[in-house]
């Protein structure tokens, strides 16, 4: 009973050391964002004024939005700053030592670290996977209009994905701007049989999955026989819209972890293949939350042994790691998106990789 209430209650030393990890990780956000705002100004001012982006569209439209998606895109970092700093500071003032001479063990001082990572966790995975997308879809949308025209679809090329049970289409290209596609075309099978096909010059969508095609000829096959039949224009309905085969590369981004579930796992139905963007980001959300733990470990480990080179060495050590966190999460992604690795192992190959790291540096933590 006494070890049960020791794991559950929160003492004076327990909401110290919260106090400085919530309160320093904050600090690091404040501070870290600011100078990136700065920076971002100064890069893209130029391109507000030339193409007439109003002031209240800079600051709520995009700053606004600009703020919290890249506090949480980068808050494994900002975690692990705030736990080396405010960890450092204490071991230089002798009190990591303090607390281990009254009998006090490294593992239990590691209790309010946990606390605390457990918060950041719980605001990373809500605000990342259900109110930073559709604020995502707003700032998108304003770089688009103002700050470069170019990242926006305006169409796609050699699109084939099944629309229905046995029935396949194809795109030559697809005009997003008009919502015209060009050389279409339209396979139905009958178990592993072509029953018919329907090629056309041109597709285009109405509303409410109306498609009309143009200048189409169908051919159906039955056995050896063949009746073909043309004509200049036809009604259809297709269960398909612009916006489920022409993907950009922000779609993503402006999805929230349900859509996006549902979203990947109606693609797979189809067929489409251009869907590891979107499960690198399903996963990578999920993958995040547990990265705050990790890197408390490490970060906690790493800092709370008094060392000649003080807090800079720490701080250095730590930016060194989390560039390079930074950067495995970056070279899986692409490895994921261009290569054949699994999105699952893409998002969480840092995270494997730096448990291992976690476990060495807690096992050589002082005690």
């Amino acid at each position: 009973m006494k070890l049960k209430n020791d794991i559950f209650s929160i003492g004076r030393l327990d909401w110290y050391i919260i106090k400085k990890f919530l309160g320093t990780f904050v600090f690091m956000i404040i501070l870290i964002i600011s100078i990136a705002v700065v920076f971002d100004i100064n890069e893209k001012i130029d391109k507000f004024i030339t193409n007439n982006a109003s002031l209240e569209g800079v600051i709520f439209d995009y700053y606004l939005n600009f703020i919290p998606y890249y506090t949480n895109l980068f808050s494994p970092l900002f975690v692990f700053l705030a736990v080396i700093y405010f960890t450092s500071k204490m071991a230089n003032n002798s009190e990591i030592i303090a607390i281990l001479s009254n009998g006090i063990s490294f593992r239990r001082i590691l209790k309010p670290y946990m606390i605390s990572a457990f918060v950041i966790a719980i605001f990373t995975f809500v605000f990342g996977g259900f109110i930073i997308p559709p604020a995502n879809a707003t700032r998108i949308e304003f770089e688009q209009n103002f700050v470069d025209p170019r990242k926006k679809k305006t169409g796609d090329r050699d699109i084939q994905f099944k629309v229905g049970p046995g029935t396949i289409v194809y795109f030559g290209n697809f005009d997003l701007a008009s919502n015209t596609g060009y050389n279409f075309s339209m396979d139905h099978f009958d178990s592993l049989e072509l029953d018919s096909r329907l090629t056309a010059q041109s597709i285009k969508y109405d509303s409410a999955y109306q498609w009309t095609i143009r200048d189409y000829q169908v051919r159906d096959f039955d056995g050896l026989n063949e009746t073909i039949t043309t004509g200049n224009s036809i009604d259809t309905t297709l269960q398909i819209v612009p916006n489920d085969f022409i993907i950009a590369a922000t779609d993503q981004q402006m999805m929230t972890s349900p859509q996006l579930r549902r979203y990947i796992s109606s693609q797979k139905e189809r067929g489409m293949g251009n869907i590891q963007a979107f499960q690198i980001e399903y996963h990578s959300r999920i993958a995040m939350v547990f990265s705050a733990f990790i890197l408390t470990i490490i970060g906690a480990s790493l800092s709370a042994r008094k060392v000649k080179g003080g807090m800079g060495l720490n701080i250095g050590i730590g930016l060194a790691l989390s560039m390079a966190y930074i950067l495995f999460m970056t070279v899986s992604s692409t490895f994921a998106v261009k290569g054949n690795m699994s999105p699952f192992i893409a998002a969480w190959i840092p995270n494997i990789i730096f448990s291992g790291i976690a476990f060495f540096l807690y096992k050589r933590a002082p005690n």
